[in-house]
C-alpha cells in the first residue's frame, strides 16, 4: 500500500478543478438512537456540512427527536428496524436471503412509519441496512413499501438498483471495527483520493459523490481531527461540494 498524505487530496481536487468538474462528496453516519456526549460531538460538524443519520427504528427515542429539533443540516434515515444480526457470526446481516419476504416487509412498513411518526419531514424514504447487508430479492418489497432509495457500502455501478430503488453509497469509514479504532489519516486519504480518482477517470460513475461513513457512539478523537482537516480543505475549495440528502436522493 502506497504512501499518500494531504497534498495527493489537494492535487487531486486540483485535477478536478482544472477539468471543470466538482467533486461531490456526502456523509453518513449510522447508529442513530439518543441524545449522547458523543452525538453532540458529531453535531457540531453539522454547521459546516450537512449530515445524513441513520436511524434504528426501534429503538429511537423521543429525546432524539427533541435533541434534533435543534439542527437544522440533518436528515434522518431508516436504518434497518432493529439493528439484529440474522445472519452468521461472521457475516453480519440484518436482511440474509433466509429471512421470509413477509417478516421483512413488516420491518420495513414498521420502520418507516414509526420514522415518519417521530421525525415528520425530517425522515426521508432512504434505507439504510445494517452491516450493509441487504440481499437483492427484498428489493421488490422497497418498492411496495414506497421506500425510494437504498444507501450501502462501495461503488455502485448503476444508479439505479433492482426494482428501480435509486441507490448512493458511502466508500470510506472512519472507524476500522476490527482494531476498534481509526485507521489513521494516510488510510482515509488513500480511500478518499482513490473513489476521486476512481470518478474522474472512469473507473467508477462519476455522478455518484464519495461517501464519508461515521459511527458517533465509537468514532475516536483521532478521527474526529481527520474530520476537521478535511473540512477546512474541502469545505470552501472551489472544485468540491457538499451535498445534503434531499438533494442527493431526490
Amino acid at each position: 500500500m502506497s504512501l499518500i498524505d494531504w497534498t495527493d487530496l489537494i492535487a487531486e481536487l486540483g485535477c478536478w478543478l482544472c477539468a471543470g468538474q466538482t467533486a461531490t462528496f456526502w456523509w453518513r453516519d449510522d447508529d442513530a438512537v439518543a441524545p449522547s456526549s458523543q452525538l453532540d460531538r458529531l453535531l457540531k460538524f453539522a454547521e459546516q456540512v450537512p449530515l445524513s443519520l441513520a436511524v434504528i427504528p426501534a429503538l429511537a427515542t423521543p429525546e432524539l427527536v427533541d435533541r434534533l429539533a435543534q439542527t437544522s443540516n440533518v436528515a434522518v434515515l431508516q436504518h434497518g428496524w432493529r439493528h439484529q444480526n440474522h445472519g452468521g457470526p461472521s457475516s453480519k446481516n440484518e436482511y440474509p436471503a433466509t429471512r421470509l419476504d413477509a417478516e421483512v416487509s413488516c420491518e420495513l412498513a414498521a420502520g418507516k412509519a414509526r420514522l415518519a411518526m417521530l421525525f415528520g419531514d425530517r425522515a426521508l424514504r432512504v434505507f439504510v441496512p445494517p452491516f450493509h447487508g441487504f440481499d437483492d430479492r427484498f428489493m421488490p418489497l422497497l418498492v411496495a413499501r414506497q421506500i425510494e432509495s437504498i444507501s450501502r457500502f462501495g461503488p455502485c455501478r448503476a444508479a439505479v438498483a433492482g426494482g428501480g430503488i435509486r441507490e448512493v453509497n458511502v466508500h470510506v469509514s472512519l472507524f476500522d471495527w476490527q482494531s476498534q479504532r481509526f485507521g489513521g489519516d494516510a488510510e482515509a486519504l488513500l480511500r478518499i483520493v482513490g473513489h476521486l480518482r476512481g470518478r474522474r477517470l472512469g473507473q467508477w460513475r462519476s455522478e455518484e459523490p464519495t461517501g464519508i461513513l461515521t459511527h458517533h457512539l465509537v468514532q475516536d478523537t483521532p478521527s474526529y481531527d481527520f474530520v476537521e482537516r478535511f473540512l477546512a480543505a474541502t469545505a470552501g475549495h472551489s472544485a468540491v461540494r457538499w451535498l445534503d440528502a434531499n438533494s442527493l436522493f431526490a
